[in-house]
């Protein structure tokens, strides 16, 4: 089922290779310390999640190799692209990913960035990596469905119809 669209909620960017090649396990909506000018490029809707990962060093949470482009009117405040992030969780919540985290194949990967209520969120997940026959039956059963619903839906159209 899809989930409902978040009428203020504003995507900037998403990561849905990390959909394909992870189990999402568990979600989590965190705020992003970030300079002004990387604020202004991202209301340019200008970033990249795609080789982002989360770490967690010294009890932080930090967001490394999302790629935010430095503002084109930036001056010498500008930001570098690929710097690491902080990210604003809760203490319970950044101890909890910790643990899971350090079992055998499990990974923080970032989701999607977007704005609500004019501040940045960045969506991140507790993820599990795929094997290649797991991403084919993935792959296999979306094209099923597909299918299936375009079965379905021309049969109702004939039924409309007559």
């Amino acid at each position: 089922m899809a989930k409902e669209k978040d009428p203020e909620r504003k995507i900037i960017a998403q990561n849905k290779k990390a959909r394909h090649d992870y189990t999402i396990l568990d979600t989590y909506e965190c705020g992003l310390v970030l300079m002004g000018t990387e604020v202004k490029s991202l209301r340019m809707g200008r970033a990249s999640l795609v080789d982002g990962f989360v770490q967690i060093d010294g009890g932080e949470a930090w967001l490394h190799n999302i790629h935010v482009p430095e503002y084109v009117q930036g001056t010498w405040t500008n930001h570098s692209a690929k710097r690491k992030r902080k990210l604003l969780m809760h203490r319970a919540e950044i101890d909890k990913l910790e643990s899971k985290a350090q079992e055998s194949g499990h990974t923080i990967v970032p989701l999607a960035l977007y704005f609500r209520s004019g501040r940045v969120k960045v969506e991140i997940a507790l993820a599990k990596g795929k094997k290649e026959y797991d991403k084919r039956q993935t792959l296999r059963e979306k094209q099923d469905t597909r299918e299936t619903n375009r079965v379905i839906s021309a049969a109702r159209r004939r039924q409309r119809a007559a």
